[in-house]
């Protein structure tokens, strides 16, 4: 049985804030499971020395390759929009 997750669909594109209050945003297939391992072990380079993160904002995607555009289209932001989809999906 192979251990690598399905790049078919459904993906997640997200939005975790630091314990530095930056903004990280990624993508995965299971973004809960994604989370415990920001908080948990060392893998990811940005949010090791920025731990507890928090789930702010969670996007469906169709399939990975979707997820990954949409994760470089929220890259590109600026703080303050990214703040404001935030918002938007909060109050939505």
């Amino acid at each position: 049985m192979s251990t690598k997750r399905s790049m078919s669909g459904p993906w997640y594109t997200y939005m975790v804030e630091c314990g530095d209050k930056t903004l990280y945003t990624g993508s995965a297939k299971d973004v809960e499971r994604r989370i415990e391992e920001h908080n948990k072990t060392n893998r990811c380079k940005y949010t090791r020395a920025r731990k507890p993160v928090e789930l702010v904002y969670k996007e469906k995607c169709r399939d990975h390759g979707a997820a990954l555009k949409r994760e470089a289209e929220i890259k590109k932001l600026t703080r303050l929009e990214k703040l404001d989809i935030i918002k938007k999906r909060r109050s939505g």
